[in-house]
């Protein structure tokens, strides 16, 4: 990142919504409020998934791999917000700013990738029911979520490193809540087509390839549960996918429309707040989306509860 108050050292302001400060205190709360929620609710379903047994299947697997992402994600961008919404001070360091980009890109591929995972988790379960536990095997379960985040880094090492190439010529005004590639692009003093061209094709593969291998999968499972007799059988089928599809629509509507229609959109506050909502909103909707209508789930916090009565 060159050229940034004129040392590597310069700081960068944080815009978010500095234009209208009536309104910082009640984003303040709100933000607040929503990561907390965020905390209470990701740390459950990893806890859940590590002591109870009945949750150690391939699919709580992958919810406690989100889980984490979904902690990590909004841990990277949300104090720093709280910070700036609080006080007079909208600065972040140079090395905050750099930091906060490489881990929201690595988090984001990432979470696209891991959806994929979970997709085909939820083909094998319903396509497959009497073989899932052999075909999901420990090791296949691992490979997937490995090679989720190894893809993840690789996205966010690509798009940060071009990024940081950009003469910003003292600029420090950032519009946005958090420093992100559409952000820092815009505010770039430089021929900038190269960077955006990138931003495009990167974020075209991360998109086209990952909801490829989504709408495959639930395909496999529509032409599966067509062919079930039983309407108890198909509503339970239906009731293992729709949660996984609702998480899969609320990610990747707003990461599209953050991402890959930046240029196209002439409403500098509506990305904003798309940024603010898969950086907040998302991370805090996932675990209630999977917990509200999981049997399973339920029945672990009742039996924890049970236990910590007893131990009482």
């Amino acid at each position: 990142m060159r050229d940034v108050g004129n040392s590597s050292s310069g700081r960068f302001i944080l815009m978010g919504i500095s234009d209208h400060p009536q309104l910082e205190t009640i984003f303040f709360i709100v933000i607040l409020f929503c990561y907390l929620l965020t905390l209470m609710g990701n740390l459950t379903i990893i806890l859940l998934s590590r002591i109870d047994v009945r949750l150690r299947t391939p699919m709580y697997f992958f919810l406690s791999n989100l889980s984490s992402l979904d902690l990590a994600f909004t841990t990277s961008s949300v104090p720093q917000m709280l910070r700036n919404l609080w006080g007079p001070d909208k600065t972040i360091s140079y090395g905050g700013c750099v930091t906060q980009l490489y881990v929201f890109l690595w988090l984001g591929a990432t979470e696209c990738m891991l959806l994929v995972a979970m997709a085909f988790d939820r083909c094998v379960a319903v396509c497959r029911p009497l073989h899932y536990m052999s075909i999901m095997s420990p090791r296949l379960c691992r490979t997937l979520a490995t090679f989720s985040w190894v893809g993840g880094l690789g996205n966010s090492v690509i798009q940060s490193t071009f990024t940081l190439q950009l003469p910003f010529c003292g600029r420090r005004e950032v519009d946005n809540f958090l420093c992100e590639v559409p952000a820092l692009i815009k505010l770039a003093c430089g021929d900038t087509s190269l960077n955006e061209a990138v931003l495009s094709g990167v974020c075209a593969f991360f998109t086209a390839v990952p909801l490829g291998g989504i709408l495959t999968s639930y395909c496999l499972i529509a032409r599966a549960v067509l062919r079930l007799r039983s309407a108890e059988g198909r509503r339970k089928a239906f009731n293992t996918c729709l949660s996984h599809l609702v998480v899969v629509v609320l990610f990747y509507g707003s990461a599209i429309y953050g991402y890959l229609l930046p240029a196209k959109s002439s409403n500098q506050d509506q990305g904003k707040f798309i940024s603010l909502f898969y950086s907040v909103v998302t991370p805090m909707v996932n675990p209630l989306i999977y917990t509200l209508r999981n049997k399973d789930v339920k029945g672990a916090l009742r039996r924890l509860g049970r236990k910590g009565r007893g131990g009482s």
